[in-house]
């Protein structure tokens, strides 16, 4: 019996990479257009945000199934402000991004950030 399967690492960069993809398999329009976003990982870093918006920007996440690694002073509120690197599909992103509009300490900015990073790059 032959388990080879013939492993392949697919590099996908835009949504358009992963409908390819997926077409020479056969998946269907509909398929492609629920999954498309979920082939696309981006990682986003920024800058001096709030430890308690960087919190709660962890929590959205992670509620979406991302992540987002944030400064250890984050958990006792030692430090003002800490960087971030957020590790999310596509569609986490667009999950997450109409929870952070309705959140303080900035974190509509970040939301518009993203949505502009995404628009770009997406």
């Amino acid at each position: 019996m032959n388990n080879n399967f013939n492993p392949q690492v697919l590099n996908i960069k835009t949504t358009e990479q992963a409908a390819v993809e997926m077409k020479k398999i056969e998946c269907t329009s509909a398929g492609i257009a629920i999954m498309k976003d979920k082939a696309v990982f981006k990682v986003i870093k920024l800058t001096d945000i709030n430890t308690k918006a960087a919190n709660i920007l962890k929590q959205t996440f992670l509620s979406k199934g991302g992540e987002v690694a944030i400064s250890r002073h984050c958990a006792d509120l030692s430090r003002d402000t800490s960087d971030v690197i957020i590790m999310a599909t596509l569609h986490q992103y667009r999950q997450a991004i109409p929870v952070l509009k309705m959140q303080p300490w900035k974190l509509k900015n970040v939301a518009a950030v993203l949505e502009e990073i995404l628009t770009e790059k997406g």
